[in-house]
């Protein structure tokens, strides 16, 4: 390793580490570093270019993650054998293989739900997962507790600190299995009587109609314009239901990437106090600082927040974090404690190490990084149109030119190769829906593979079948 190394990394612009793994990751790839070989200890590297061992440290867990390193507990690092998929696809892209329109093969990228990059996390994970395993924090014979939970929410409140939601103590949290079920648990903890009804935004996250129905809820659908939900609309759906709660995105609206401004906000606050409603604010999809602050900063005494691992760290994790409004944490808590005791304790010890752990921050950024420019290719080539973005966001929202619908336009995307939600999945059957599509950022194919996707859809856009062009 050391005749390949300089006395100090590239004089290149860029973050330390991540020299660090270009350097490694082309030597494998021009073959100075053979399969099998040992790199030197993370100390060593660290003094030999004068940098921090937690640099190196990073640098070889993302090639580890990538499969280009493998370590071995107790003997080191070591270069990778090859894998199976030499020619560096990922596993997601050949679930399935399509026809373009040319007739040629081309891999099934999957835009449904955004899939994140791997910038080290489940390297972390592993490791973290591999010191709770010798030495688990709560142990492995006692029931989940509030009391033992103590470490992993004062973690979350940690992790929440920049969220716009105001000052919160540990004892406002509680930990869930993903944000869904914690959307479920808030609405078990406000929903009365026989038939409440839950509103919603006309367009929204499927799973806020999810969880009413399963409480045997209405769900009403609320007028939106481009700036969110409509004052008024929102008081004559409260005013015509027996309307408990209001969900609602404000910050990155799902599915359209719209933002709702303070003034409107504000609005919508004063009718949920006229009409005693309680506001639900999902903020699962905010990967930037806020824009405004969030509605458990302008109505405390009424607003619920959701938040989750899986959708800013890996969806593996089914990990959740739920924020009571003032005075109703005991609520929340007898929804946990009568429908599941709470998180297992090992993912409790394991969100306390993740959440608390010094790499993350560098980490998320990183992830943030890789997105928007998954991002910034799908807008380069599909810009033209009406398309709705705001990076780091992890999906864009793309109304369809005249001459496509929705439904026609997805299975014309599919036959190409490429899976995309239409905006009839993000509505009730009742409510009228635009001519548009979501395209989820899937990093977990290649740059070259998705801005191939781009450009089929681009393709399709610019030459609509006759049958249903005008």
């Amino acid at each position: 390793m050391g005749t390949i190394w300089p006395d100090t990394l590239p004089r290149e612009k860029g973050p330390k580490y991540k020299l660090v793994a270009d350097t490694i990751r082309k030597s494998i790839e021009d073959k100075v570093l053979q399969p099998g070989a040992k790199l030197p200890p993370v100390r060593e590297l660290a003094y030999q270019l004068s940098i921090t061992p937690g640099t190196v440290a990073r640098a070889y867990t993302i090639l580890t993650d990538e499969g280009l390193l493998q370590a071995e507990v107790g003997r080191g690092t070591f270069v990778a054998p090859p894998r199976m998929d030499q020619a560096g696809v990922a596993p997601i892209e050949v679930d399935v293989i399509a026809h373009n329109s040319d007739g040629a093969d081309a891999h099934t990228v999957n835009l449904f739900s955004p899939h994140l990059p791997g910038v080290g996390q489940s390297a972390l994970i592993r490791h973290l997962l591999a010191e709770i395993a010798q030495d688990p924090p709560s142990g492995l014979m006692h029931y989940p507790s509030r009391t033992g939970s103590r470490p992993a929410r004062q973690a979350a409140v940690q992790w929440l600190s920049r969220a716009p939601i105001g000052r919160i103590r540990e004892n406002d949290v509680v930990l869930t299995n993903g944000g869904q079920n914690a959307i479920s648990l808030i609405m078990q903890a406000v929903l009365r009587g026989r038939r409440p009804a839950v509103l919603v935004e006309e367009l929204s996250y499927p799973g806020f109609r999810r969880a009413a129905d399963l409480l045997r809820a209405e769900v009403v659908p609320v007028a939106m314009d481009e700036q969110g939900v409509i004052p008024e609309a929102l008081e004559a759906a409260a005013r015509a239901h027996d309307a408990q709660i209001f969900c609602t995105s404000p910050e990155v609206h799902n599915p359209t990437c719209l933002f709702t401004p303070l003034e409107r906000r504000e609005a919508l606050v004063r009718v949920a106090r006229q009409r005693d409603l309680f506001i639900l604010e999902d903020d699962c999809y905010r990967h930037m600082p806020a824009d405004a602050p969030g509605y458990r900063v302008l109505a405390p005494e009424r607003s619920w927040f959701v938040t989750s691992i899986s959708k800013s760290i890996t969806p593996a994790l089914r990990i959740g974090v739920a924020v009571a409004p003032d005075g109703h944490i005991a609520d929340l808590r007898r929804a946990v404690e009568h429908g599941f005791f709470g998180l297992a304790t090992p993912l409790v010890d394991l969100t306390e190490k993740l959440l608390s752990h010094p790499q993350l921050d560098a980490m998320l950024e990183e992830l943030q990084r890789v997105t928007g420019d998954y991002i910034k290719a799908a807008v380069n080539i599909l810009g033209t149109y009406q398309l709705n973005w705001r990076s780091p966001v992890p999906f864009l929202w793309l109304t369809l030119p005249e001459g496509w619908r929705a439904a026609s336009f997805c299975r014309a995307a599919e036959a190409e190769g490429i899976q995309i939600r239409s905006a009839e999945e993000f509505a009730c059957r009742t409510t009228r829906t635009p001519h548009a599509v979501r395209l989820a950022i899937n990093a977990g194919v290649s740059l070259a593979t998705f801005e191939a996707a781009m450009t089929r859809l681009r393709h399709l856009l610019d030459n609509p079948p006759e049958r249903i062009s005008v």
